[in-house]
């Protein structure tokens, strides 16, 4: 079912669509919007000691420079997580680099985190006046770092005392050689730099919740690895996962794009991903599912699953900007 300038938006490309929609959110929330969220803040589930509004959560990716955030919190979000921010401002990666493939109600994109810089999107963040859920900073390297080590530790300094919870993207396939960070023993170096960052950081809050994003193109052994080395080193939560390199049959005739591949196509293997995530951890580590979800009876099964939150994203260009209440609405029917 179409919604409202559905049909405009696929009219144009699909990054000129997004920035279009960027615009219109960071209108809604200059118009006040976000107290609408309060609305379903009638299920709260507590994550990493901080209270979520409600389970749903919008993944990283949409709002890259955390331009439109009260007007995200505006359409029902629990949670809103912005980036992947790094150290420097950078293009990313040549256009076109992202693709809707409508007869999948799928994403493909190889954006390479364009972002204007951490600092920029910090001075947003710092000037946001009212949040009505829970914010997530999500921190990555840039491309040409000489010690990405180094660029996630910064990251996590510089958003500690502005940001609910941060989350370590090393998921992303469109920098080359992120995803090895994802091994140990290099995660195992990562992830104690950012335990150290944020306890050295100035913060009005004594220890930032740490969150790690991995991909569901993993392995059990790799997954078990990432695991455990995100409880070695204190991490709070996992996010499962990030986008795919992998190609289910797809009818696009974007299908052939280079890049990680989101939404329906995805489902099953981010279910998959969830109930080897469950299984590894041992309940030791909550678990966020991402991936697929596009409807309440998803959300549930994810939960149901193990899941103590749901991101969604992709969904929202087929969906529309309703889905968020419809799935919170949903859950609580349900």
């Amino acid at each position: 079912m179409a919604y409202p300038l559905q049909s405009a938006l696929f009219a144009l490309d699909a990054e000129r669509a997004h920035r279009i929609a960027i615009a219109g959110l960071k209108l809604w929330g200059a118009l006040g919007t976000p107290f609408a969220a309060k609305m379903d803040a009638k299920d709260p589930v507590e994550v990493a000691g901080l209270v979520f509004p409600n389970p749903v959560g919008l993944a990283a990716g949409l709002d890259k420079d955390a331009e439109a955030v009260a007007g995200l919190f505006g359409l029902g979000f629990g949670s809103v997580e912005v980036g992947t921010l790094t150290p420097l401002p950078q293009p990313g990666n040549p256009r076109p680099r992202l693709f809707r493939l409508v007869e999948d109600e799928a994403v493909i994109n190889r954006m390479g985190f364009n972002n204007g810089g951490i600092d920029a999107a910090l001075a947003r963040v710092a000037a946001i006046r009212h949040r009505a859920g829970v914010l997530g900073i999500n921190v990555g390297a840039n491309k040409d770092s000489a010690d990405r080590v180094a660029d996630y530790a910064l990251g996590v300094a510089r958003a500690a005392p502005l940001a609910d919870y941060i989350t370590i993207n090393v998921s992303s396939p469109n920098t080359p050689g992120l995803r090895d960070l994802q091994s140990r023993p290099a995660l195992d170096e990562l992830l104690a730099a950012a335990d150290a960052a944020r306890k050295n950081a100035e913060s009005a809050v004594p220890r930032t919740p740490l969150f790690l994003k991995v991909a569901p193109d993993l392995d059990r052994a790799g997954l078990e690895g990432a695991i455990r080395a995100a409880i070695d080193n204190h991490v709070d939560a996992l996010i499962v996962s990030n986008t795919t390199l992998s190609r289910p049959p797809l009818r696009s005739p974007h299908a052939g794009e280079a890049g990680g591949l989101s939404g329906a196509p995805l489902r099953a293997l981010a279910r998959a991903k969830l109930a080897e995530a469950l299984e590894a951890s041992g309940g030791e580590l909550p678990l966020v599912s991402v991936g697929g979800i596009n409807s309440p009876d998803e959300a549930q099964r994810r939960i149901d699953a193990g899941a103590k939150l749901v991101q969604v994203y992709s969904a929202l260009v087929f969906k529309g900007p309703g889905l968020p209440r419809r799935i919170v609405r949903g859950l609580r029917a349900g």
